[in-house]
């Protein structure tokens, strides 16, 4: 299966637009509007339509903002794995440049059960970036249970009331400094990250630090790590293959990659935190 993803188209003005319609959904994410479970998923499986959750939490007052899905091939197509970004419409939270968001992961072929996590958006750059504050950034709700749909919109609400906390933390970032020396030192760790278990790495890792936008220009946590976490997902930077010919990184489109790299930057960044 590939890991190719379509994504919601959205301009420059993303941040402050109106959410996502049904329609942009079906057309972004059409594995979400699912009514049955694939026919590869196990007898036990308890089929429920990410339509209804959307449903629910645009009723709780919750917007739809961008969305992705798994570009899979013959049924899995209309299962796949997605993945769909949620703002609280009364959400008055300020984080510096980023806005915050609650982000479900699903699919209807047994591949993963929903997930909510926390979730920032930086109109900036258009990139959204997951982050993980201790135990409320990940929820997961198994195919299963009494009310399922009540348990998702109560894990939504749960993570938007720790979005001050997040901001607790991205002000900590903005006020600790760093020398050159520990900014190559987590443009090492980065690069480790996403590129792991011995693979071969195509540039330095100094080539993460370069500010692509003058609001990431900065030796502060949080403008290094915003300038780092940019050059991984977006991808674009020059580099040789490991038998020598020239080549640009892919940027990283994948659900789980995008997950994974994300949390282990979050991770990486806040252990620089100085008091």
């Amino acid at each position: 299966m590939s890991s190719i993803l379509h994504e919601s188209e959205f301009d420059s003005d993303y941040a402050f637009r109106n959410g996502l319609s049904l329609g942009d959904l079906h057309r972004s994410v059409p594995a979400a509007f699912a009514d049955r479970a694939a026919s590869t998923t196990r007898r036990g499986y308890v089929f429920i339509s990410t339509a209804q959750l959307v449903d629910a939490l645009l009723d709780a007052d919750f917007e739809a903002t961008h969305a992705r899905q798994v570009n899979a091939r013959g049924e899995r197509v209309g299962f796949a794995k997605h993945m769909i970004r949620f703002r609280h419409i009364r959400e008055s939270v300020t984080l510096v440049d980023a806005l915050p968001e609650v982000i479900l992961i699903n699919s209807h072929d047994a591949s993963s059960a929903y997930e909510l996590r926390a979730g920032l958006f930086r109109p900036v750059c258009r990139n959204g970036l997951l982050v993980r504050m201790g135990d409320f950034g990940l929820i997961r709700v198994p195919h299963r249970g009494r009310d399922v749909m009540g348990d998702v919109v109560k894990g939504a609400l749960q993570i938007t009331q720790g979005f001050a906390g997040i901001g607790t933390v991205i002000e900590r970032m903005a006020r600790t400094e760093l020398a050159e020396a520990e900014r190559t030192r987590f443009a090492e760790a980065a690069l480790a990250i996403r590129y792991r278990e011995r693979q071969h790495a195509p540039f330095p890792a100094a080539a993460l630090l370069q500010a692509h936008s003058p609001l990431d220009e900065g030796f502060d946590v949080w403008h290094t790590y915003n300038a780092v976490q940019y050059n991984i997902m977006q991808g674009g930077i020059a580099g040789r293959t490991v038998n020598g010919r020239r080549t640009r990184t892919r940027p990283i489109r994948a659900v789980k990659e995008d997950v994974r790299i994300n949390t282990a930057l979050w991770h990486q960044a806040m252990m620089l935190i100085r008091p």
